[in-house]
């Protein structure tokens, strides 16, 4: 994706999707975790490290 989602915010900085501003320039993104109960239970399986 040429332009960052705006869309998304990612502080996420050692990922490959990573852009300045804390955004993202994956077209889309996949959050994990069925039956999460909180924020700490869910991941970011499009991550991809640098």
């Amino acid at each position: 994706m040429p332009q960052p989602n705006r869309g998304i915010k990612c502080v996420v900085n050692t990922c490959h999707y990573y852009s300045s501003g804390d955004h993202r320039h994956a077209d889309k993104i996949e959050v994990q975790s069925p039956n999460a109960k909180s924020t700490d239970m869910t991941d970011c399986s499009t991550f991809l490290p640098e």
